[in-house]
């Protein structure tokens, strides 16, 4: 069907929410408006769907949401068909709640069972939750830290990751299937209450949830002394309630919350970007800071699987990246257990491939097997499922991504702020208790370690003139891989694509045991390394760089100078 007779029918048959009939009596006569809208459908795949809110094939709303759930369902009555079970959540972004109760409707009138939450929950207790009830799946309805005018749908199987390759594959031949007005089963959110079918969870889930949370404190007795001084945003999202009621059983008194990002506001009116790695999304949380002069700074993201922080630095306040917290929280969690003795044997901590590489280092000092996996916290998850399967959960002690996201213990499979904000608040009441600032523990790490810099950039790609010149990009590189950046050799490369690292000297070729991906690694010879991908979840490619130095000085230097050169590659 061409684009113009979809608008028409969506015109015609998408009555449900008066919101898109308005907006597509707007854009009509309008050819780039409804082209954006329906040149393509969602694209539903390992982590779900996500896009604009609003009409059409290409935005989040009650059909495109409906039809995955028709599809979901359908999967689930072929791999269960005496039953099967589903945990819904859902954040504080626009229509998560319609989005949410939408998809119960569909699930139960397919004959699936539903718990989903009488409120906005994390997304790490949607994985909680799906393991809790023994469910077949887990949906969250979120965007994470995406801008306002985003929604989201992700999908969990039933070991509280999201879905495998495999699966969502499977999943989205049932989508391919459903007719968007036709092959859809619902009944209302009332109804399903009524008959059973749709339940809410109860208050002893999530009490068991905060639980297993507290278990993963390795000082509990440190914070409640410590005199510590906590600034929290939840940025209007949904870790306002789970990360205040941590802090304070774990005995942390003074937790002033920043007004303006208390409550749940989709609009993200004072943090347009409510994504804790950036600066602009912390403004007002470091505004209250020079007031309060806390001892830290919390920022959780909207969907709270995501923890940023900034410590005093002398008049001011510094920002950590994700990388700096998590190889702190794993260096603070290593030595610690291990000097209280509850280190396991062959202890194993994981991080993705986009992470810090001063991890192994930290690893090697501890006896640690550190696992390297793809972009994407599923696989971290992953890698606990299987230690699961031989018994070995214990062995897990730590695993976290660049992107501000940790996990302690394997209750979850997901990253988890609530117990990387407990965390990051011991280590730092630890530490006031040495007498040592973060800061000053930051700087110990790197005199030990070197030092390293890590950073990403951004390049957006809007609209299908963007997925395309995307596409051209990462083809470009694989084919005519660059000789040198900015003058240092190039001396291998890797395509995750092709599961092969080359010797670009010798032309010998390494393969990588790791899924398939669309990733190009370009390696340097000062131990310096770039990584390329496009986003899963945005128009966007993103370049990782790693550099040593010296200094902090030093190694930052090197990556603007790498960073300055390989934009001209990415931009032409």
């Amino acid at each position: 069907m061409d684009i113009n007779a979809l608008y028409k029918l969506w015109l015609e048959k998408a009555t449900k929410d008066p919101d898109l009939q308005a907006e597509l009596k707007s854009v009509e006569g309008k050819e780039e408006e409804i082209n954006d809208r329906f040149y393509r459908e969602l694209e539903f795949g390992t982590g779900g769907l996500r896009g604009v809110i609003g009409a059409g094939t290409n935005r989040m709303n009650y059909y495109t949401v409906c039809k995955a759930t028709q599809g979901l369902a359908s999967y689930l009555m072929k791999i269960k068909p005496e039953g099967a079970s589903v945990a819904v959540s859902y954040d504080s972004r626009i229509k998560s709640t319609y989005f949410a109760h939408s998809v119960a409707e569909v699930l139960s009138a397919n004959g699936i069972r539903v718990y989903i939450y009488n409120e906005l929950m994390p997304t790490p207790t949607l994985s909680w939750a799906v393991r809790y009830y023994k469910c077949d799946a887990g949906v969250m309805v979120t965007a994470s830290h995406n801008p306002a005018k985003y929604n989201g749908y992700k999908v969990y199987g039933p070991d509280g990751c999201q879905l495998t390759i495999d699966a969502a594959d499977a999943v989205l031949a049932e989508i391919n299937k459903t007719d968007t007005f036709g092959g859809i089963h619902s009944i209302t959110f009332e109804e399903g209450l009524k008959s059973g079918m749709i339940r809410y969870i109860d208050d002893k889930c999530i009490d068991d949830y905060m639980a297993e949370v507290k278990k993963q404190s390795i000082h509990p007795e440190l914070c409640a002394s410590s005199g510590l001084k906590v600034v929290y945003t939840p940025l209007n999202g949904t870790g306002n309630k789970p990360v205040r009621r941590i802090l304070k059983e774990i005995g942390i008194k003074e937790v002033v919350v920043v007004p303006e990002q208390e409550n749940p506001d989709g609009n993200f009116t004072t943090c347009p970007y409510p994504n804790p790695e950036f600066k602009e999304a912390l403004q007002k949380g470091l505004e209250l800071c020079r007031k309060e002069k806390p001892d830290l700074l919390l920022a959780t993201d909207p969907d709270c699987d995501r923890v940023g922080i900034a410590v005093p630095d002398g008049d001011d306040y510094a920002l950590f990246t994700g990388n700096e917290v998590g190889a702190l929280l794993l260096e603070y969690v290593a030595r610690e257990r291990k000097a209280m003795g509850t280190l396991p044997k062959d202890p194993v901590a994981v991080k993705t491939i986009v992470t810090t590489d001063i991890t192994q280092k930290i690893a090697d000092k501890y006896g640690i097997k550190l696992i390297e996996v793809l972009t994407g916290f599923k696989f971290i998850g992953e890698q606990i499922g299987f230690l699961e399967e031989k018994g070995e959960t214990d062995r897990y002690i730590f695993g976290f991504e660049e992107s501000y996201g940790y996990l302690a213990g394997g209750y979850v499979r997901d990253k988890d702020a609530v117990v990387a904000s407990m965390l990051i608040c011991e280590m730092a009441a630890f530490y006031r208790a040495q007498g040592i600032s973060l800061i000053e523990a930051r700087k110990k790490m790197y005199e030990e370690y070197g030092s390293y810099c890590n950073k990403l950039d951004n390049f957006a790609f809007e609209g299908e003139s963007g997925m395309a010149k995307m596409t051209e990009i990462m083809n470009s590189i694989r084919t005519d891989v660059p000789k040198d950046i900015a003058g240092t050799k190039v001396v291998a490369f890797a395509d995750y694509n092709a599961s092969e690292k080359t010797d670009l000297a010798t032309g010998a070729k390494t393969k990588i045991d790791l899924p398939k991906s669309n990733v190009l690694s370009l390696y340097l010879e000062d131990g310096a390394k770039l990584i390329i991908r496009p986003s899963g979840t945005e128009p966007k490619i993103k370049i990782y760089y790693t550099t040593i130095g010296k200094t902090n000085d030093e190694a930052a230097a090197l990556q603007a100078k790498y960073a300055e050169a390989f934009t001209k590659i990415v931009k032409g």
